[in-house]
């Protein structure tokens, strides 16, 4: 579930009952790390386990290995690996990970649905052309499609994602984070914010290098989105139990009005 991309607190559900989200990831264009870890965030929060593909071997923008570093350093504990849909390179490693139902996310162009075809053994789902000059796609898919793989389970091609909001997402956020997570219970305070307090673990790795200051910003980031997201959902949720209450209340009275008349 993430928050809608409007500026409504509605939450959206992009799948149900999923074992495994495969975020996928294109070597062909720039791999925007905030994207990256809130698409985690949303598939930590699920129940599921993530897998990181990174799509497009056969035409990388820059080398595989340092992207592959670079990406499996935003993702402690997750499964990071480089395929191809048109070379077939390390599709059945990826086939052997994939377990129960799986559901592709990711932004348009990425390669979700030729990932897909190339899993299934067949062009069942619509590919689209990929500009050249941003590396972004059209929608090619517009609607979820369930589909039955050939080796056991269920795959689920999603829409490309705009934008990827996060509802209520605090410990998939710390999933995502654990290296921070893990630093703080050695900080002085308990309740530490790793702002400006003294004896503060997270900050000293910082100094040391051993943490990027972008890490902690993310971080700091997707908390607060889902802190508002939540007191947003509960405001709204306050107010439609309020007009419930109205509405009896009129409803009542318009009763009680009505048998007074009668009488």
């Amino acid at each position: 579930m993430r928050s809608s991309a409007s500026r409504t607190s509605h939450s959206q559900v992009l799948a149900a009952n999923v074992d495994t989200v495969v975020v996928a990831v294109s070597l062909a264009a720039a791999a925007p790390a905030g994207r990256i870890e809130r698409m985690l965030a949303l598939a930590w929060e699920s129940g599921a386990v993530p897998v990181i593909v990174l799509t497009n071997a056969d035409r990388p923008e820059r080398p595989v290995t340092v992207v592959r570093d670079e990406v499996a350093a935003l993702a402690p504990g997750v499964d990071t690996l480089v395929v191809s849909s048109v070379t077939g390179e390390g599709m059945d490693v990826l086939a052997a990970v994939l377990t129960g139902t799986i559901v592709l996310l990711g932004p348009s162009g990425v390669g979700k649905s030729s990932l897909g075809n190339a899993l299934l053994g067949a062009d069942l789902l619509a590919t689209g052309e990929v500009r050249a000059r941003d590396g972004k796609g059209r929608h090619t898919t517009v609607h979820r499609e369930l589909i039955r793989l050939p080796g056991g389970g269920v795959l689920i091609d999603t829409p490309g994602l705009r934008a990827v909001g996060l509802h209520d997402s605090r410990s998939g956020i710390q999933q995502v984070f654990a290296e921070i997570e893990d630093l703080a219970v050695d900080c002085r305070f308990s309740d530490c914010t790793h702002v400006s307090e003294p004896g503060c673990a997270v900050h000293a790795a910082i100094a040391a290098g051993s943490l990027p200051q972008r890490r902690l910003d993310s971080y700091r980031r997707l908390l607060r989105e889902s802190a508002w997201a939540a007191s947003r959902e509960d405001a709204r949720l306050r107010a439609e139990r309020d007009n419930q209450r109205k509405a009896i209340s009129r409803h009542l009275r318009a009763t009680y009005k009505f048998r007074d008349r009668r009488s």
